[in-house]
């Protein structure tokens, strides 16, 4: 399950046969008319939990997490990469480079809460239900949930909104692969089919759908052209969240501004949230820049992801006399894999032999000392930092599911742990270097004239690192040296977000550097990070192009997983099958949010569990602190 900006619905049961109105058992007030398009036995809930049971019962006030009385007003200036030049989220990254907060505008069913796992509640949706075998699930809609025009929203709304992002975002497709049909079924009531049962995720991340209004984009624009939602767009959408558009120059700047008859302010999922009255965002092409920036307190505040930015580049007066906070927050709610990504789609990848030689000539322990400050821990696991990781031998539940797909994984998976290469000593460096040779000689490879060579083809083996952010040439020009020991030719190659991400949708490159963040329940977003149809997919996260029926078996079997003890034995089962063939090269981590900012915020006297630092969506404009360092409100 993936973790998304806005999140729903276990209460009581309730029977559809009242005259007038009635209220459930979860404390939910239910027009009769509605109430009869349901069968009778329908239990309705007001939270949605994957596995266990929720935190906050039905009509609580709100999130322990937040402050229910802060302050509302004051402008938050954020820091955003690249540019962009659509405000479409349909379209998001399949055509043109998507606004940054743009989601604030909409709202989706339900909404997270960030002190629980995989757990949701209603947010345009008042209350769902769906039956034991997980086949399906009816979405109720609040009465008063309206678009910024005043218009309602609609199930119809939500039945276009599925279906655009079906037909238009290739990610999205596979996330709802399953769901087969939507329709309306009641005056405020929306069901979706999915194609079997037992997919118990399926109810619940049907309400992290970004709801799009229907008439809006059906419509026609000032100068009469009738709109598309599958092509991007600067025309400023409308929208039902929080948030409006206020103004923007294209691929520079967007402000946002609260909306002050937003429909639901009130509701106990908001309260003590979107505080701010105006979020800002200034684009920045270069990482170094947008740091100058936050020094001259042109923006308020950089989450830091580099080591080495953040042991050298915030030493300036303002940090020294506490007007700049520098703060980490522990990450809990997320895994990741981060990595060199081998393209083998193209031949001289296809080996996994090849792809581990890579692996034995990364130095990370010298580049974590010299260029990384060490900060950072070598990542080996899909799913590192939480549970699911893999470690030691497959033993019990883990094991029985590797043994159905024995005959179609590398035998190591039975017999040896994973584990990423040790380097940093020299005899470790040349040791691990005649083993890459070994490795590369065994995949059909010789040196010749120097240059590692393909011995049926005669070409020589080279290979491009593409990215689109200068900071990362540095570790690739680390790593080049050890390559080019081997006889491999190395480029780094740095081009602009638009070109970037041309090239990823064509699968135009070698090797780059893949994200996958993991939430703590995954699920069907799985299929679009290795599945096989997502292999073709032009968007899709599927950029190593694995297609491989052992793991697609695999990612069924976390998907269709009946408990949580079952999750956990078959995400471990995967992850070693996917660190087992060699996919990657991983890369490190830091289990720590870094954050500077600007000491003119206020935050609850306690952050939620799985949010990090939860800024700046549970924090809000501190007049006091502002007046004291100086700057506007």
């Amino acid at each position: 399950m993936k973790i998304s900006r806005r999140r729903v619905l276990q209460g009581g049961a309730i029977a559809a046969t009242a005259p007038l109105f009635q209220i459930t058992s979860a404390g939910l007030l239910i027009d009769a008319a509605n109430a009869q398009t349901a069968p009778a036995d329908t239990r309705w809930r007001h939270g949605l939990s994957l596995f266990g049971d929720i935190k906050y019962p039905a009509g609580f006030k709100h999130f322990d997490y937040v402050n229910p009385d802060a302050p509302k007003g004051g402008i938050i200036r954020q820091i955003a990469n690249g540019t962009f030049d659509s405000f479409n989220v349909a379209v998001a990254g399949v055509k043109g480079n998507i606004a940054a907060g743009v989601n604030q505008i909409y709202d989706t069913l339900t909404v997270p809460s960030l002190d629980e796992i995989s757990t949701e509640y209603g947010l345009l949706a008042e209350a769902v239900s769906y039956p034991d075998d997980f086949s399906s699930a009816i979405y109720r809609l609040r009465a008063e949930a309206k678009w910024h025009d005043g218009k309602p929203v609609t199930p119809e709304d939500v039945i276009f909104s599925l279906d655009a992002f079906k037909t238009h975002n290739p990610r999205m497709s596979g996330y709802y692969l399953h769901v087969v049909k939507a329709e309306k079924v009641g005056d405020r009531d929306v069901k979706f089919t999915f194609d079997g049962p037992g997919n118990r995720e399926l109810p619940q991340i049907v309400g992290q759908l970004v709801v799009l209004p229907k008439h809006w984009w059906e419509g026609t624009d000032e100068q009469g052209r009738k709109r598309d939602i599958g092509t991007t767009t600067l025309e400023k959408p409308l929208g039902c969240g929080a948030y409006r558009i206020k103004d923007f120059v294209p691929g520079r700047s967007i402000s946002y501004e609260r909306v002050p008859e937003y429909w639901g302010s009130k509701l106990n999922v908001n309260i003590g949230q979107d505080n701010f009255a105006e979020l800002r965002f200034e684009y920045f092409r270069d990482s170094i820049v947008a740091i100058e920036a936050f020094k001259a307190d042109q923006v308020d505040y950089r989450a830091e992801n580099s080591a080495k930015n953040w042991a050298t580049a915030y030493d300036f007066p303002a940090v020294k006399d506490n007007r700049v906070l520098l703060e980490e927050f522990e990450t809990r709610n997320s895994g990741i894999m981060q990595a060199f990504a081998f393209n083998i789609r193209r031949d001289k990848f296809k080996d996994a032999r090849l792809r581990r030689a890579f692996n034995m000539a990364f130095d990370f322990e010298e580049m974590n000392k010299q260029i990384f400050f060490g900060q950072y821990t070598r990542i080996k696991s899909y799913f590192e930092g939480t549970e699911l990781a893999s470690s030691g031998l497959p033993q019990g539940a883990e094991l029985a599911i590797l043994e159905t797909v024995r005959a179609k994984v590398p035998p190591e998976v039975f017999t040896t742990e994973y584990t990423n290469p040790v380097n940093g000593a020299a005899d470790a460096v040349r040791n691990n270097l005649r083993e890459a040779v070994r490795l590369m000689k065994e995949a059909g490879y010789e040196v010749r004239d120097r240059k590692m060579t393909n011995v049926k083809t005669g070409e020589a083996l080279n290979v491009e690192f593409l990215s689109y952010d200068p900071n990362g040439e540095r570790y690739v020009l680390f790593y080049k040296p050890s390559l080019e020991r081997l006889g491999v030719g190395v480029t780094a190659r740095t081009v602009d977000d638009a070109q970037y991400e041309n090239r990823l949708r064509q699968w135009d490159f070698d090797i780059i550097t893949g994200l996958w963040p993991e939430s703590l329940s995954p699920g069907n977003e799985q299929r679009y990070f290795w599945g096989s149809q997502a292999a073709d997919q032009a968007g899709s996260r599927n950029y190593i192009g694995i297609k491989d029926k052992a793991v697609d078996t695999l990612i069924e079997r976390v998907i269709f997983a009946k408990n949580r003890d079952d999750l956990v034995a078959a995400t471990k089962a995967l992850d070693r099958v996917l660190l087992w063939n060699h996919f990657v090269v991983p890369q490190w981590t830091y289990n720590k949010q870094r954050l500077a900012r600007w000491d003119r915020f206020g935050r609850p006297p306690q952050l939620p569990k799985y949010g990090a630092s939860a800024f700046p969506t549970v924090w809000w404009y501190d007049v006091d602190k502002a007046t004291r360092i100086g700057r506007r409100s």
